[in-house]
């Protein structure tokens, strides 16, 4: 082992007992879609039994049970409750945040290239869009910051940043990049889809809007989120859907789906609240070692290039080798080959000239489970590189 690789972590006391995934397969990729606890599992299932035992009381009573909850969620995340909703996803929230950003002829909005690919999409939408290339290896905040401000144009009304970029997990949306935008007065969209539970303060101070998923690193239900909204902003968020909770205004306006199933949201502060109990300190510092863990192995890999990171971050990312995942077609291909052949789960994203791949740390991974992994890739890329994607690791 290179002398530079970290110490090899301990497993969390109890941490794989707590889920039901299936222990034949490796899940290094909590980033994407996160993983249930057991103990939130079962509350939400005591919900939808109660919805099950009387709809009428459940749904009659659903909009202050929401308020309730997104008040706990509130503390957990340092917010004001009266200042974040409850959506289903990040994307929903990048909607509803462009909807509420004023935008006129001639208006551009600001992404980046490490965007997610449906905010982008959102993005779009709205407003002609100016793309900022970050080069994965810029080396730290500043360099990212000034690249940003750098490809401000005089018609750059908004600007859409991802709080921890999803295929290079680095921090994006600093607090002086975001105090930059704010003096030159540019409305700032931060996409914090793996900030809440993975990070100690997850809302991007002086962001005008942001939104986050709880149910990747929160420990929540799937379809949780919440949208956080400066002061100055809330009287212009508007449903994407009317509702009779609209002349409440946001957050509740946002909130009510009629008889949607609101059991995850009710759920979500179990999720965080278990995270407390664990010691969400401890449980962050494990998440980051382990990944790191699995970086620094990977990084023995002839072809494999470590990507600038930020410190404390329970995702690490590396490049391919060149002409390995360049297309989206090809990145899918051998994220379904290594998964079907190794029984590992892991992101694997596409690039020109390269694409990457990404792992995650999770308190019910096991050190074993990434130093497989670099023991049997490099079967799986070069067959990659020699069957252009197709065939099976060897």
């Amino acid at each position: 082992m290179n002398p530079s690789t970290p110490i090899r972590p301990a497993e969390f006391p109890g941490g794989p007992a707590l889920f039901r995934l299936d222990p034949a397969v490796s899940h290094l990729n909590h980033g994407s879609f996160g993983a249930v606890p057991i103990p939130v599992q079962e509350a939400q299932a005591a919900l939808r039994e109660e919805a099950h035992a009387d709809p009428d009381a459940f749904f009659i009573d659903a909009p202050d049970r929401i308020a309730a909850a997104r008040a706990r969620v509130a503390r957990h995340l340092g917010a004001d409750p009266d200042g974040i909703a409850f959506i289903a996803n990040a994307t929903e929230g990048a909607n509803l945040a462009l909807d509420a950003v004023p935008l006129a002829d001639g208006d551009e909005i600001l992404v980046t290239d490490h965007g997610y690919g449906t905010v982008v999409a959102a993005a779009a939408r709205r407003a002609p869009i100016t793309t900022v290339a970050l080069d994965p290896y810029l080396p730290d905040e500043d360099a990212v910051r000034e690249t940003v401000l750098a490809a401000l144009t005089p018609r750059t009304k908004a600007v859409v940043l991802d709080h921890i970029s999803s295929p290079t997990a680095r921090l994006i949306a600093s607090p002086r990049l975001l105090a930059d935008l704010t003096a030159r007065g540019i409305t700032t969209l931060v996409d914090g889809a793996h900030a809440p539970g993975m990070v100690a303060d997850p809302l991007a101070a002086g962001a005008d809007f942001w939104f986050g998923n709880l149910h990747k690193w929160g420990y929540a239900p799937s379809g949780s989120a919440v949208l956080a909204v400066a002061p100055a902003h809330r009287g212009r968020v508007r449903a994407l859907v009317p509702s009779w909770e609209d002349a409440h205004g946001f957050p509740r306006s946002v909130e009510n789906r009629a008889t949607a199933d609101y059991t995850g949201w009710l759920a979500a502060p179990e999720g965080l609240d278990l995270l407390d109990r664990l010691d969400a300190a401890k449980v962050r510092a494990h998440n980051a070692a382990l990944a790191a863990h699995g970086a620094a192995l990977l990084a023995e890999i002839p072809g494999l290039t470590p990507l600038p990171h930020t410190e404390g971050l329970a995702m690490r990312a590396l490049r391919l080798p060149p002409g390995t995942a360049e297309t989206q077609a090809e990145a899918s291909a051998l994220r379904e080959r290594i998964a079907a052949d190794l029984r590992i789960r892991v992101l694997v994203w596409a690039w020109p000239g390269g694409g990457g791949i990404r792992v995650c740390g999770q308190i019910y991974n096991r050190p074993e489970e990434y130093e497989r992994l670099a023991a049997e890739l490099p079967a799986c890329l070069q067959a990659a590189l020699s069957r252009a994607g197709a065939g099976t690791c060897p």
